[in-house]
Order: structure tokens, then C-alpha cells, then sequence
């Protein structure tokens, strides 16, 4: 792997990590119990965003960007 991939992959895997973290934030504000699931569960959490457009908007946009450098990687 060169270091161009490296980075791409790197910066990826950072960016679908801050959005799992914003949606946790998200998560806990809306309610308990879908921030304990979204907590445990971490697949939970995405399909929270995606049933919750309205407020995990731009975590999902983050996800899709970190997919995005992780497929150019």
C-alpha cells in the first residue's frame, strides 16, 4: 500500500468514526434507550440516521464521505 492509499484509508476510517460519534450525541439527545442501542450496536446508529434524516443529517454526510475516501483508497 502506498502512501497516498494509506492516507485516503486513514482519513476514511477517521471521518466514519466521527460520524458514529455524532450520531451517538444525536442519539442521546432524542432519546435513552436509542442511545444506549445506538451505543452497543453500532450498525443501530446508522439506521437511526437514516430514520432520523431530519436530525442525523450530517453525520450521515460525514459516513458517506469517509466510505467514499475509503473506496478511492
Amino acid at each position: 500500500m502506498d502512501a497516498g492509499s494509506a492516507a485516503l484509508m486513514t482519513y476514511g476510517v477517521a471521518a466514519l468514526l466521527v460520524s458514529w460519534v455524532l450520531l451517538l450525541i444525536v442519539a442521546w439527545k432524542e432519546d435513552y434507550a436509542w442511545g444506549l442501542c445506538a451505543t452497543l450496536l453500532p450498525p443501530l446508529a446508522y439506521l437511526y440516521g437514516i430514520f432520523r434524516l431530519d436530525k442525523a443529517g450530517q453525520a450521515l454526510l460525514v459516513a458517506v464521505i469517509g466510505w467514499i475516501l475509503i473506496f478511492l483508497a
